[in-house]
């Protein structure tokens, strides 16, 4: 632990999948290496005054912004000659997915060579479970509540992979804390790009998802094996990397498990919007070719 670049004793919830996330990216990136964060669960936890968990530098910008701030950085390192530092953007899907959204794509565009790393846990988790854009279909959310006229959030998930494609950014992957072997490489492949990076990271929320205690790595897992989180990687806008799922598990499997999705088993409609998100994952299973 002391060799970590993501120190113990932040505040995290026990049993949340991003402090997990940080350390295999930080671990991947190494030493040499600069991040600049918004607002979020990480901020929250990780620094709070005085104390810190970073141990390399660490910028903490406004929720809209860390993109620019990044954009800032990289352009005053290659003034200053020092091409062999890392930079980073970490952020949660709120900030990537919806307040970020316009500094992203200005530093996609510009062609800064930064590797802008979000760790996915689907709501503003940091503010009280609200829906954002990463939020999946028929999840419940403080915002997307269940009830006679909702089955929860109605709007399908965000694909932010694709439109950090359609940027021509180098490289774009999603990534799992259940394989982290798999994640690590992404970030070193990232770092590597001849320009911006974009990764994806599953990062589980034991209170927004409400499942059990020490099951995120189980949970990440279980995406990626009922192909509702294809793991795929582009280069320069070509599908280069599939992992492929061994035994295919029913979506069912993985939504029994969270109170967010509890309603579908019981409300009416809940068995059509079952067969609506096991149909969205057969679609993914076809279109990767994620099936041995």
């Amino acid at each position: 632990m002391e060799d970590s670049l993501f120190a113990p004793g932040h505040r995290a919830c026990a049993g949340c999948g991003m402090p997990t996330a940080i350390k295999l990216v930080l671990d991947a990136a190494g030493p040499n290496t600069i991040v600049a964060s918004p607002t979020g669960c990480l901020e929250v936890t990780s620094t709070p005054f005085p104390e810190s968990s970073w141990r390399v530098p660490w910028i903490h910008s406004l929720f809209e912004n860390a993109a620019a701030v990044a954009s800032g950085v990289e352009v005053a390192l290659k003034r200053f000659k020092r091409t062999d530092t890392n930079v980073l953007v970490i952020g949660g899907d709120g900030s990537t997915f919806d307040i970020g959204f316009g500094a992203i794509s200005g530093m996609f565009d510009r062609g800064h060579r930064i590797t802008y790393v979000c760790y996915d846990n689907e709501a503003y988790m940091n503010t009280g479970v609200q829906r954002s854009a990463s939020t999946p279909f028929c999840a419940k959310t403080t915002t997307t509540p269940t009830g006679k006229m909702s089955l929860g959030n109605p709007r399908p998930k965000k694909d932010m992979a694709a439109i950090a494609v359609a940027h021509g950014v180098p490289y774009v992957a999603t990534a799992s804390i259940a394989y982290p072997v798999d994640l690590r490489r992404k970030v070193k492949m990232s770092l590597s790009a001849d320009g911006p990076a974009y990764i994806q990271v599953n990062a589980p929320c034991i209170t927004g998802w409400s499942f059990g205690e020490g099951d995120a790595i189980e949970q990440s897992r279980l995406a990626v094996e009922t192909c509702l989180l294809p793991l795929i990687e582009y280069v320069d806008g070509v599908l280069v990397g599939v992992k492929k799922v061994r035994r295919k598990r029913p979506v069912e499997d993985y939504l029994k498990t969270q109170g967010r999705y509890k309603h579908l088993f019981k409300a009416e409609g809940g068995a059509e919007v079952l067969a609506k998100i096991q149909a969205m994952a057969d679609a993914n299973a076809a279109k990767f070719g994620l099936l041995d």
